[in-house]
């Protein structure tokens, strides 16, 4: 089954770059682009007219992706479509954010509470579908879906969140996504997690393979939404929910610079960073986008590391 896997995400991964091609193309003859936001970095105002949604590639792909790793383990149906299903229906709500962004030719799309309203309505089911047996932090320590259900309902929500504002240059968000798949492989012991993470992995390496520093193609609400839904779905199925920690490092202290600044300056009418999230604060210091990049990947394979370490001994200890 291992080689099969990797024949197929190599076959995934051939078809993602070429529609993301055909997607860019289409995109640039439309004359479809990005509209960045004024009130961000300068230097981004050059990236105006890039074509964005990437995304959009791996939810269409999905249901050949299901298709596959059904062929390959047709043994647990349910599992796979526990998956896939918060992927689909998280970028489903990025999706409406961005055609919104394009239809106003802003860069402004949902208003947040009814972007948070969106990810709590799609959240909400899938939460109560996947705690009906009941919520694993650790495949030894189970929660009762009453209190299962309003934990994965934040979880998701707030994952969707901490990747969407992650999302802000080349490479990033996807890099770092792909980090926490290839993070995530290593401690799966479900062959439906394994065969997902693969080939999730492979579209989304498709994606960077234009998404490299220039960009030809951003991700997008739809492709922040769905990498992030994939991310929280994966750590469920395993029935290790703690590892979604070091899977959603770098996110979490993306979005938690964002909370501090927003604290700092309704509070005390000062700011932490010069701008959050925080890599926007490295770009005002003056490092350039690569290296910001760069750096972010190494903190969080250095983040997962050390995350997973100290869960990997409460689970030795839990276990005994």
């Amino acid at each position: 089954m291992k080689m099969n896997v990797l024949v197929l995400a190599l076959i995934f991964f051939i078809l993602a770059v070429a529609f993301q091609r055909m997607w860019i193309n289409f995109m640039l003859s439309h004359d479809i682009g990005e509209a960045i936001k004024n009130y961000g970095p300068k230097t981004h105002l050059k990236k105006r007219g890039t074509p964005g949604m990437g995304g959009m590639i791996a939810l269409c792909m999905t249901p050949l992706v299901v298709l596959a790793a059904y062929w390959l383990d047709a043994s647990d149906v349910k599992t796979m479509a526990y998956i896939w299903a918060y992927p689909v229906i998280s970028a489903l709500v990025g999706l409406a954010d961005d055609l919104l962004k394009i239809f106003r030719k802003s860069s402004e799309g949902l208003r947040s509470l009814q972007k948070l309203c969106l990810q709590i309505f799609v959240t909400v089911p899938w939460a109560c579908a996947a705690a009906a047996g009941g919520v694993y932090l650790m495949p030894w320590l189970r929660l009762d879906s009453l209190v299962g259900i309003p934990l994965l309902t934040f979880l998701g929500v707030g994952i969707l969140n901490a990747v969407n504002v992650t999302d802000g240059l080349d490479g990033l968000a996807g890099g770092s996504i792909a980090i926490s798949l290839v993070s995530i492989l290593f401690w799966a012991k479900s062959d439906p997690v394994v065969i997902s993470s693969v080939l999730g992995l492979a579209l989304l390496i498709a994606f960077l393979w234009h998404n490299s520093n220039p960009a030809e193609v951003f991700m997008g609400d739809v492709g922040s939404h769905f990498w992030a839904g994939l991310l929280l779905s994966l750590c469920v199925t395993c029935r290790s929910l703690l590892y979604l920690i070091p899977a959603a490092f770098i996110f979490g202290v993306e979005i938690l610079t964002v909370a501090i600044q927003i604290a700092a300056i309704r509070g005390f009418d000062r700011r932490v960073f010069k701008m959050s999230p925080l890599h926007h604060h490295f770009e005002l210091l003056g490092w350039g986008e690569s290296r910001i990049v760069t750096r972010f990947w190494m903190a969080h394979v250095i983040g997962i590391t050390a995350s997973t370490v100290i869960i990997y001994s409460l689970c030795r200890g839990g276990g005994a």
